[in-house]
């Protein structure tokens, strides 16, 4: 019997480590790549509209509601974990509706690096947050199946790294840091759940799978789509 339960509670346990550790990372990644722009905003840049400061408190908000979750879980409180778990369906809806309209805004600014065309830019924010909807509608589908759920749930956050992720590289390496960067930077949270599971499992989870390869292979696809002419005239639309 002690070995069966072993056998159990490791895995477990291993689990609980594994995604509040994932959790604290990317949190940490959001921290260290907005803090310039936004959490020690210098005085001296432009005053924030407040569109732009919901925006920021939403997002800033699910990376502080996943830290929390993920913790709950790790101390065995998932009566509370799932009485949260309301208020981030709602919290990752509003996310969705702000984050497309903060990227049109963007779009009609012509906010985009130096040299890309601003349509071109405006697919890769909305590649983000499909991306994170996608995933996290179908974390709360599966919500039943923790397995399932905190993998995607996990997957869906990463995709919103990518900005974290620019604005970090910049920060570090200055604007000369290829565009590469940016994917290469979020895709390494990625394998990180991958290499997890194989270590952990023998095997990835078809979840990870699923998700990864959205955050991985998907998001490029759509920011290469959005150099098209039906891109182009959609983001002409918009403008």
């Amino acid at each position: 019997m002690s070995i069966t339960v072993g056998r159990v509670i490791r895995p477990a346990t291993a689990d609980r480590i594994f995604f509040t550790g994932m959790a604290f990372a990317v949190a940490a990644m959001v921290l260290a790549g907005f803090a310039p722009t936004y959490y020690l905003r210098n005085s001296a840049l432009p005053a924030l509209t407040p569109l732009y400061h919901f925006h920021g408190f939403l997002f800033t908000t699910w990376m502080a509601l996943l830290v929390g979750q993920t913790t709950l879980v790790a101390r065995s409180r998932t009566d509370l974990h799932r009485s949260l778990g309301v208020l981030g369906a709602v919290l990752a809806g509003l996310m969705v509706i702000i984050g497309v309209t903060v990227s049109v805004e963007a779009l009609r600014r012509g906010a985009a690096p130096p040299g890309v065309d601003p349509r071109a830019f405006f697919s890769l924010p909305i590649a983000d947050i499909a991306i994170f909807g996608v995933l996290v509608g179908l974390a709360l589908a599966w919500r039943r199946k923790p397995d399932v759920h905190k993998r995607l749930m996990l997957l869906g956050t990463i995709s919103l790294l990518t900005a974290a992720v620019a604005r970090f590289l910049v920060f570090a390496l200055g604007p000369q840091t290829s565009p590469l960067g940016l994917f290469i930077g979020t895709d390494i949270f990625v394998f990180a759940v991958v290499a997890y599971d194989f270590i952990s499992r023998a095997r990835v989870h078809w979840a990870t799978w699923f998700g990864g390869a959205m955050v991985v292979l998907l998001k490029p696809a759509f920011v290469a789509f959005g150099f098209t002419p039906v891109w182009l005239a959609l983001a002409n639309s918009l403008r």
